[in-house]
């Protein structure tokens, strides 16, 4: 049965989160103790924007691409909705034709790969970049999925991003959809209003429509 209330969506940061190999860990400390400064404690972080729930800007592929506080924040908060495409092992312009998404904006992919926090998947299920022409056609301007990115992890010409870009279509990665159904939802999924950034963490979050 489908949760009523506000969903979470988000991987929780943590020391134990697993992040891009080779990348920034995240880590949280008590940078100044209420001892230390006589009224409060004070934490400090140390992260990759692309650790966790995370919106990647156009920037992050894209030299000549918007950052963070470019974006339009009504990108993030709407209607969504959640498709469970975990019987594909590639998912591409075909397989979406199965599903209706006429008048979505932001479409929610459930794919097969358990979304562990605390483990960086070997391998995650292949977005082809011609389903960016098919979701362009119908107008969605948002794609989030509940993987790393929409790219195979080893990529170098990042194919779906720059094909996503091309249709307008802005990326939220790493979301946690293993225990929600399909179904429409609104979303909220705001990034911090970072100036230079090519990403952010979000909260993101679900509620049944």
């Amino acid at each position: 049965m489908t949760k009523k209330g506000w969903i979470d969506i988000s991987q929780p940061l943590s020391s134990d989160i697993a992040h891009w190999p080779g990348d920034t860990p995240f880590k949280y400390e008590t940078a100044f103790t209420k001892e230390q400064t006589g009224s409060v404690n004070i934490g400090r972080i140390t992260t990759s924007l692309h650790t966790g729930t995370h919106v990647d800007a156009p920037f992050h592929f894209n030299e000549e691409g918007e950052k963070i506080i470019d974006l339009d924040i009504e990108l993030y908060i709407g209607a969504a909705r959640v498709i469970d495409v975990s019987g594909y092992d590639r998912v591409d312009a075909e397989v979406l034709r199965g599903f209706d998404l006429e008048g979505v904006e932001r479409v929610l992919l459930k794919t097969a790969v358990p979304n562990n926090p605390e483990v960086f998947p070997e391998r995650i299920s292949e977005l082809a970049s011609d389903m960016a022409d098919y979701l362009g056609s119908k107008g969605v301007r948002l794609l989030g999925v509940d993987v790393p990115s929409v790219d195979p992890l080893d990529s170098k010409d990042m194919e779906t991003h720059h094909a996503l870009y091309r249709n307008g279509i802005h990326i939220l990665e790493n979301i946690m959809l293993d225990d929600v159904e399909e179904g429409n939802y609104e979303l909220i999924a705001l990034p911090l209003p970072i100036k230079e950034a090519d990403g952010s963490p979000v909260r993101a979050v679900i509620r049944p429509i």
